[in-house]
């Protein structure tokens, strides 16, 4: 089975992306249990979805220490969902911080170093990528979640590659946002490469 946490904030894409996850895996014959916690996402407070692929699961919850991967659109929630990650696992991340409105309220500054310290000593494979590069290269700040994708499944953790990911885009992206979702996927199967 593979164990799969997303964890972002509301409006980054979260559930589209466990829904390609689910898509991907569901074309290849594999049962899928997927769960999202979504509470604030609308007023930019944190998403979480679970996503498990294969035999054996009987909730579409994931323990604590047993995902093979996590898949964070944000370094504070790649930190917050940190307990979900096994020993061995995967952390793709975005390097960019998206300042959480308890910060911009309190006036306090949070720019993200501290958690990618953070994530760094953790020992486990730490993957960033720079997202607002590839979302520069693709002129849309909509397509995060694709780019996340890419590096996802070039790392090897979700068990199946980005070209067939890319089949799961193709189905479920409406066609205007189509293009620059398969770009920003490429872009970030690529970029997985790159973070060696």
């Amino acid at each position: 089975m593979i164990n799969c946490i997303l964890a972002g904030v509301g409006g980054q894409g979260t559930v589209l992306a466990s829904k390609l996850i689910a898509h991907t895996a569901m074309r290849q014959g594999h049962p899928v249990h997927t769960a999202e916690t979504i509470g604030m996402a609308q007023r930019g407070g944190s998403v979480v979805s679970h996503v498990r692929i294969g035999e054996g699961g009987y909730s579409p919850l994931i323990p604590l220490g047993s995902a093979q991967l996590l898949l964070a659109f944000e370094p504070a929630e790649a930190v917050r969902a940190l307990p979900y990650l096994a020993p061995d696992g995967v952390i793709v991340t975005a390097k960019k911080a998206v300042r959480p409105v308890t910060a911009a309220l309190s006036g306090s500054s949070y720019d993200g170093s501290e958690m990618l310290s953070y994530l760094q000593k953790d020992g486990r494979r730490l993957i960033l990528v720079d997202g607002e590069e590839i979302l520069s290269r693709c002129g849309s700040s909509k397509v995060l979640n694709t780019a996340l994708l890419g590096a996802a499944a070039a790392s090897g953790a979700l068990g199946f590659a980005a070209k067939e990911v890319e089949e799961a885009v193709r189905a479920l992206v409406p066609e205007r946002f189509l293009e620059i979702n398969l770009l920003a996927l490429s872009l970030g199967a690529a970029a997985e490469g790159e973070d060696k």
